[in-house]
């Protein structure tokens, strides 16, 4: 009787702590969605910010703005890895105009990802080195994304060659789009968090 009434009170317990899960990360869920209304694709951002909530909830807004844009800039490189391949494919089958596109369509993702790494540095020194800086790094970093995300629209544009299977064009599309989509979501949430903070800290563009 004593060890049925043990196997119960294990059950219950289990069943309690399965619930209590199942509701924190609803409720973490719920907050991340909030936070991700100002963005134009905020299923991805959601996706890209979850994994980051602890028990005392999202991190700031600027961390939110960093996460997002670290998650782009590892997209954008293993995009680069992928378009390498392709490209010595190209190049091995002599296919010179494919390869060529191919070749102009790195070109414009080694830019973009130079654009996405000065811009996360950029973001990391905002707020620390003096509020008359601020203004000077907020600029920065919104022209070097904006100009990522023109060059990841370049790059598309420029790779619908004959010598390129189906299946890599749409792998190259799949995840330049998601590149943009991480870019825009980054502007959105860096966006959110300048505004707050010129506000809380009295700091007007001129």
């Amino acid at each position: 009787m004593a060890q049925l009434f043990l196997s119960f009170l294990v059950i219950t317990f289990t069943i309690c702590s399965f619930a209590i899960t199942v509701e924190s990360r609803s409720h973490a869920r719920t907050y991340v969605e909030s936070q991700c209304k100002s963005t134009r694709y905020p299923d991805l951002c959601v996706q890209t910010l979850l994994p980051y909530v602890s028990k005392r909830g999202l991190p700031s807004s600027q961390l939110q703005a960093q996460l997002s844009l670290a998650t782009c800039l590892s997209t954008a490189r293993f995009t680069k890895v992928y378009m390498n391949m392709v490209a010595d494919k190209l190049n091995e089958t002599s296919n010179s105009g494919d390869y060529q596109a191919m070749e102009e369509c790195m070109h414009q993702m080694n830019d973009g990802v130079k654009q996405i790494t000065q811009s996360f540095k950029e973001l990391q020194q905002m707020g620390k080195d003096g509020y008359q800086k601020f203004l000077w790094h907020e600029s920065n970093v919104q022209t070097w994304v904006s100009a990522a995300l023109t060059d990841a629209t370049t790059c598309v544009d420029g790779i619908l060659g004959d010598g390129i299977s189906d299946r890599e064009k749409a792998m190259i599309q799949a995840r330049i789009l998601k590149v943009k989509q991480l870019a825009s979501n980054s502007l959105a949430l860096f966006t959110r968090f300048t505004s707050r903070y010129r506000a809380s800290h009295g700091i007007k563009i001129p």
